[in-house]
This record gives C-alpha cells, structure tokens and sequence, in this order.
C-alpha cells in the first residue's frame, strides 16, 4: 500500500477530513456544522477509513489545518491529529489554510479567507514566497499587481473590486491539507500548534473569584 496520509480540519463551520496516497485521495468528508465537531469528528474518521480500505496501522503521516479561523474549531483538530500522532508514532503537520488554498492554484493568487465583522484576512502568494497576511476591509485591499488570480473566501467580490479573474479552491480544505502535506520534502519542524491571526475573543469574567475560607 502507498503511504497515506490522513488529512483533517476543522477549522470552520465544518468537519473535514481525507485519505490521500500521494496521487489521489482515497476517501473523504465534508460535512457542514457550525457545532459537534468535537462529537462528530471520531466517528466520520473512521467512516473515512473504511472507505478508503485502511485502518490507523496504514497511515504514515498526519496533517492539519491550523487556520486562521475559529478558535475552537482549530484547537478540536489540532488536539485530535496530536494525540493520533503520539499513539501511532508518526509525523504530523500543521497546514495553514492559506497554504491549502495554494494547492492546485493558478499561481500568484491572492488567497482571502474570512475575519470578523466582514472583513477578510489576504495574502499574495507566488511560487517563491507567501506574503504575510492583511487584514483589510473589501474596499480598502491594495492591488497585488496584474497577472494574480483571486482565490478564497469571497473571491469574486475580491476579483470585482480589483479588476482580477478569479477561481474557486481546487480542493476541499481536508484534502488540500493532505496534499501539500504530503509534497512537502523531510519531517516537520514542530508539532502542529493553532495558527491565530488575532487574540481569541474570551475575555476574564466580571465577577470576583470566590473568597476561599480556611
């Protein structure tokens, strides 16, 4: 069997997740949720082995998208593709979804993904680099020159605004994860960690903590 690579993201109002062997992808979901991800991520998991003909023992590597997105989405994938990578013993790497929206692209893209209270988050990437994201309201987004292809979130608004042609994704997010991970050359540097473009929106309570009576 060729080596496969399970990829998972969780990352938005959705439970996503890939088997690819270096070629193809296998088996994958895509369910729509804006809640239960944590409940329903084990069971579709295994759901998408099977149909892909293989069990955890065939895997060889791990990838998870890492964001920027929502927090607790990103944590409930990131904590899941961890754990499996310290149970079975092999590598795992966290994918930004800017890198996901790169795979199959026309390159140089403008890659946007959603930020809040409607304003997105935007970077230029070539086949050299990725710049590092923008945050900037619809109106305000500086031209990245001619020759880009708007891809993302809203990429046609993007497109419209600045005169550019625009695609849709390749790829749905889990399988665009497993792909770029799995072209990658050498291990990852690091475990899989959150990639937070802003602070998360939890703020201390109000009340006083309890007194503690000795």
């Amino acid at each position: 069997m060729a080596e496969l690579t399970l990829g998972l993201d969780t990352s938005g109002p959705y439970c996503g997740m890939a088997v690819f062997d270096g070629a193809q992808v296998l088996a994958a979901r895509h369910e729509e949720m804006r809640k239960g991800q944590a409940e329903a991520l084990m069971p579709l998991l295994e759901e998408t082995l099977a149909d892909a003909g293989c069990s955890y023992a065939d895997l060889a590597a791990l990838a998870v998208g890492t964001g920027p997105g929502n927090f607790t989405g990103i944590r409930i994938a990131v904590s899941a593709i961890r754990g499996l990578s310290l149970a079975l013993g092999i590598p795992a790497r966290g994918v930004t979804l800017f890198e996901a929206l790169s795979v199959g692209a026309p390159l140089p893209i403008l890659a946007s993904l959603e930020a809040p209270r409607g304003a997105l988050y935007l970077s230029q990437i070539t086949a050299q680099r990725a710049t590092e994201p923008l945050l900037s309201e619809l109106p305000d987004i500086p031209a990245p020159g001619p020759g880009f292809t708007c891809v993302g979130h809203r990429s046609d608004e993007v497109a419209a605004h600045l005169g550019l042609r625009h695609a849709p994704a390749a790829f749905a997010p889990a399988s665009a994860v497993a792909r770029f991970s799995a072209a990658q050359s050498g291990p990852p540097d690091a475990r899989p960690a959150p990639y937070y473009l802003r602070a998360p929106d939890a703020a201390p309570p109000r009340d006083p903590a309890p007194v503690i009576l000795p």
